[in-house]
């Protein structure tokens, strides 16, 4: 079974868990001393986001992480993806569009993939029928 990660696919720069722990932490502790730094924070984090899927395909848990992975806290990174509109089943078709454009899929493989990447179970499945599997 393959597992490959989207920020793969995508050609994005992950930074490593110990990198993203420390930066999290620098950036928590600047919202605790400056409040409106938290809030600008929000902002940038949300605007991130955006960015990140006007170029790529995530799953909410996936956008997430890739928040975290850039620097902002958990919660930073959740109030951010939860604060805009997306459609996770058409991000979920695109994510698996991807995937046949790199290698080929079962069908259960294709969905496993995109579960291991963060999508549920419904969203998977949607994702694979709209690639025709």
């Amino acid at each position: 079974m393959k597992k490959i990660a989207a920020a793969a696919i995508a050609g994005l720069i992950v930074l490593t868990p110990a990198a993203t722990a420390s930066a999290a932490m620098e950036t928590s502790a600047s919202q605790v001393a400056h409040p409106a730094a938290a809030a600008g924070a929000l902002t940038q984090a949300r605007r991130m986001a955006k960015t990140y899927l006007s170029v790529s395909a995530f799953s909410r848990t996936g956008l997430i992480e890739q928040l975290v992975f850039e620097g902002f806290s958990k919660r930073q990174a959740t109030r951010a993806v939860d604060s805009i509109t997306v459609s996770w089943r058409k991000q979920a078709a695109a994510t698996a569009k991807a995937y046949l454009d790199l290698t080929a899929f079962s069908r259960s493989g294709l969905i496993e993939q995109l579960m291991f990447d963060g999508y549920t179970k419904s969203q998977a499945k949607y994702g694979v029928r709209s690639v025709g599997l």
